[in-house]
């Protein structure tokens, strides 16, 4: 698609536009009114061909805009688009040219003029905006694109609400709406005379993930720092979430400090495994992987099953749990150092222990929503620079039917139910990530690997080096992707592995099943895989 850009001053959402080729649409020229206008030079930068066009003393605006017409008649033009062009234009000029497009610095119909920002900070409106909308005769009307909101801060000026609007509204509503013509995802809708009634946007549309968001999260705290002490931090807080989460937990040792950037991270991961299973469940997580995890009977055996899988690396780290934290589960959790406890509840006299530790944030998030996903978060993100990741939450949960045996050795009833704890753990774990499990419980973690292999051995020598009670040999290995090689399940073997659950799916897939017969390994294969990068 080729534009012809209409400019008086700057232009500088049509520079931006040229940059940015939104749906491949590039310029074709840029035309001002107004001799020596900044937007020539800009142009001339980005190698744009450039007409000037000032209307005579006395000169009509359908003769000005007449020769403009034939200006523009000599180049290749798909679309118009009008930046600050301040002259309202005739019927006779829209009727011959292409769909003309102007974007307002506020959300039209109100403030329409050329004193938006004045009006909206007057009239003390918490949000403004831009509005791309197709041009008509009429000042500032005709049938809307698009709109993009902004916030209007108590402290802000004209100048610092200019400024926001144009960068953070219109540097990206219209490049949008340009790439919606540009791929026929818009289309003007006209009456029986011609005259443009709406505008469809078919890219306004996308299901789960619709072509854009609109995301309202309010500043809840200002953070001592972040991940480290030269980074500044906040915490902002969705209103609308109903699950049961650690922002707006009630953290009920007021003497310790406040919560920081990296024990909300941590928090967060920690609630996220727990809320994994039925049974009474602990998890121990250090840097959001899981130092340990496990289920039992009672709440204060899964905590001593959890932390003995690695309580050197358990130093420091964040508990969750969840169930209701009662006396006993706390005065093993106090016995080594830890920084948060996580838990739908706490009794008096659990309280009375965990308070005793004058650093120890204690974090109730009151009842759990035992996977009701009607009150759950649907999507994960992750802001990367230029943008953000979305993606719906890894919320697969397979159960021993569900997994393909695929080696002459079928696994026990004990080792499906094995697996099916260890997959639903390893999902919480670091890519490349190989855990190690016994029962109900984890036995080695190996986490965040750049080889599978490495991951298998860094298992293997957690089990045999830190476990307390606990062995390798026996257990059953979970991966999170498949084997590429049958090098790794050597590796588990030799370690004393006895069976293993994997996504399967490798071109290689036939070696590796032979290398467990060869060494009397069952295996399952889930036909997914649960990797986790962030």
């Amino acid at each position: 698609m080729k534009i012809a850009g209409l400019a008086s001053n700057r232009g500088r959402n049509l520079c931006h536009l040229a940059d940015a080729a939104p749906g491949g649409a590039e310029p074709s020229v840029v035309l001002t009114n107004r001799e020596g206008a900044p937007v020539l030079e800009a142009a001339a930068e980005r190698r744009i061909p450039t007409e000037v066009v000032v209307r005579g003393d006395d000169e009509s605006r359908a003769s000005h805009e007449r020769r403009i017409l034939d200006r523009l008649s000599a180049y290749d033009v798909d679309l118009v688009c009008l930046d600050g062009y301040m002259r309202v234009l005739t019927d006779e000029f829209l009727d011959a040219a292409p769909t003309t497009l102007n974007v307002h610095p506020s959300l039209l119909p109100a403030f329409p003029g050329t004193d938006a920002h004045e009006q909206a900070l007057a009239a003390g409106v918490r949000t403004t905006g831009c509005t791309v909308h197709v041009v008509t005769e009429a000042v500032d009307d005709g049938p809307i694109v698009t709109q993009e909101p902004v916030p209007v801060y108590e402290d802000d000026d004209v100048a610092a609400l200019e400024r926001r609007v144009i960068h953070e509204a219109e540097f990206v509503a219209y490049p949008r709406a340009v790439r919606w013509f540009a791929t026929g995802d818009a289309t003007v809708v006209t009456d029986d005379d011609g005259t443009p009634e709406s505008v469809r946007t078919d890219g306004d549309t996308g299901g789960a993930f619709p072509a854009r968001r609109f995301v309202s999260e309010d500043r809840t705290a200002s953070l001592r720092y972040g991940e480290n002490p030269h980074q500044d931090a906040a915490l902002y807080a969705d209103p609308a979430c109903e699950e049961a989460n650690v922002v707006d937990a009630a953290q009920l040792n007021p003497g310790a400090k406040a919560m920081g950037y990296n024990n909300y991270n941590d928090a967060d991961a920690a609630l996220g495994l727990v809320t994994e299973f039925a049974d009474p469940a602990a998890a121990v997580i250090k840097h959001t992987n899981p130092a340990g995890c496990a289920t039992a009977d009672t709440l204060a055996d899964a905590y001593d099953r959890a932390l003995r899988t690695d309580a050197k690396s358990a130093f420091g780290g964040i508990v969750a749990l969840n169930r209701p934290c009662g006396a006993d589960t706390a005065e093993a959790i106090v016995d080594s150092f830890k920084e948060v406890v996580v838990a739908p509840g706490y009794t008096d006299s659990a309280l009375d222990v965990l308070r005793e530790k004058e650093n120890l944030r204690v974090l109730d998030v009151g009842p759990l929503d035992e996977g009701d996903e009607a009150v759950s978060e649907r999507f994960a993100e992750k802001s990367i620079v230029g943008g953000r990741l979305i993606q719906e939450r890894d919320r697969q949960s397979p159960t021993a039917d569900d997994l393909e045996i695929v080696t002459d050795e079928a696994p026990t009833d004990a080792q499906l139910e094995t697996m099916v704890f260890a997959w639903k753990t390893l999902k919480h774990v670091k890519s490349n990530g190989i855990l190690f499990a016994t029962g109900t419980e984890t036995v080695g973690v190996g986490m965040g690997q750049v080889s599978r292999v490495d991951a298998v051995t860094l298992a293997a020598m957690k089990a045999e080096k830190d476990a307390d009670g606990k062995s390798a040999e026996g257990a059953v290995m979970a991966s999170d992707a498949f084997f590429p090689f049958p090098d790794a399940i050597e590796e588990a073997a030799d370690a004393g592995v006895d069976a293993v659950i994997q996504p399967g799916g490798s071109v290689n897939d036939e070696d590796v099943i032979d290398a467990a017969d060869d060494r009397g390994m069952a295996m399952a294969f889930t036909g997914t895989r649960c990797f986790r990068h962030d």
